[in-house]
């Protein structure tokens, strides 16, 4: 049974690489559209999201939303969420219909197909170099000064070890948002992890469960301040991961 289990676990992620690839393939012509020019970036953020939603529910993904607040249309945010599958990504376009601008790490534009149009529309960040990190923070503010919203997994990368509920924040969403006293969106993944780990031989179709928390907004920009933010932000998720934890 074990065999059979992990057989079909590799056909399970073998096609989600599939829908990954696929859709972009069947929409090539139209996204170098949408890439070619800065400001058309609205509408690949559109067709992202159909991409996303081909993925989520290709995969027998049900997202269930709860929004404690609600975003305007054409005001800026600082979407932040825990990390801990290939699949946030996805669910993240899903949930947010403003469009934002993704910072994530650079290694994931060496995919094929996938990682050409990443790289043309995400902020890149290499952790390792400070260099680089200085220039997604001017990319972040150029891109914040255009109207878009900026979308930062805070943990910085999946924990190595799965137990870890909530791994703790780095400082680069909160920054920017204090400097440009703009609401950060706490959103809380469930299921994610179930769903679809970095486990390989794991996953189900199933649920995807997404709270939308209030908004927290900058009280200032000095460090401290920064500070208060990241552990407000950080406390606000940690507590709804805690309590779904213990049910």
């Amino acid at each position: 049974m074990k065999i059979i289990r992990k057989f079909l676990l590799l056909l399970y992620r073998i096609w989600f690489y599939i829908l990954i690839v696929v859709p972009i393939l069947a929409l090539f012509p139209i996204l170098l559209l949408s890439v070619s020019r800065e400001r058309w970036y609205p509408f690949f953020f559109w067709l992202a999201r159909f991409w996303a939603r081909i993925i989520l529910f290709g995969m027998g993904f049900a997202p269930k939303i709860k929004r404690l607040e609600k975003t305007e249309k054409g005001k800026s945010y600082m979407y932040v969420a825990n990390h801990t599958s290939m699949t946030d990504i996805m669910l993240m376009l899903h949930v947010v219909k403003n469009p934002f601008v993704f910072v994530g790490k650079k290694e994931l534009s060496r995919f094929p197909v996938f990682g050409y149009f990443y790289k043309k529309t995400c902020i890149l960040v290499d952790r390792g170099d400070v260099h680089s990190r200085r220039a997604v923070f001017e990319s972040a503010q150029h891109r914040l000064k255009q109207g878009l919203s900026i979308c930062i997994f805070p943990e910085g990368g999946v924990p190595d070890d799965r137990r870890i509920l909530l791994d703790s924040f780095k400082d680069g969403a909160f920054r920017l948002a204090t400097e440009h006293d703009i609401p950060v969106v706490p959103m809380v993944f469930f299921d994610n992890k179930k769903r679809f780990s970095y486990d390989f031989f794991s996953g189900s179709p199933g649920l995807m469960r997404v709270k939308v928390l209030p908004f927290i907004s900058p009280e200032g920009d000095s460090i401290e301040d920064r500070k208060s933010l990241r552990q407000q932000t950080r406390d606000a998720i940690l507590k709804e991961l805690k309590a779904d934890h213990e049910k």
